[in-house]
């Protein structure tokens, strides 16, 4: 398959499908003798790998980490593991941020809301802020 139908059948841009190519996660294709890329059914398995990687929040540095172990045939189960431990962690101290932010975005909004825009200090940008 050319790169076209490879990023059309894995739902990607040909740049995409070539950057991940530059970025080492995809073998470089070989080419015909008209230079176009040939792709094979290992390179969809592996795009749809990378696809599902990303779908999941995986850097593109965790991908090649995930790669670079199953390379010489090494199960990564436990290097998935410990990533999306990883992963799960960042995610629950940004929801807790986000949580604290909002909750005094909230409290701001309710305060202004309920405010008398005439009676505001005029020596101050924003009384509310």
């Amino acid at each position: 398959m050319r790169i076209g139908e490879v990023a059309k059948t894995v739902g990607m841009t040909p740049k995409t499908l070539r950057f991940y190519e530059e970025q080492g996660l995809l073998p470089p294709a070989p080419r015909g003798t008209n230079g176009y890329r040939h792709y094979d059914a290992d390179s969809l398995d592996r795009l749809d790998f990378i696809v599902r990687g990303r779908a999941a929040g995986l850097s593109v540095n965790q991908i090649r980490s995930i790669l670079a172990v199953r390379e010489p045939g090494s199960a990564p189960c436990a290097h998935v593991r410990d990533i999306l431990a990883g992963q799960l962690a960042e995610l629950d101290s940004r929801i807790a941020e986000l949580t604290a932010l909002r909750a005094g975005v909230a409290a701001s909004y309710q305060v202004v809301a309920a405010g008398d825009p005439a009676a505001c200090d005029q020596s101050r940008i924003c009384s509310y802020l």
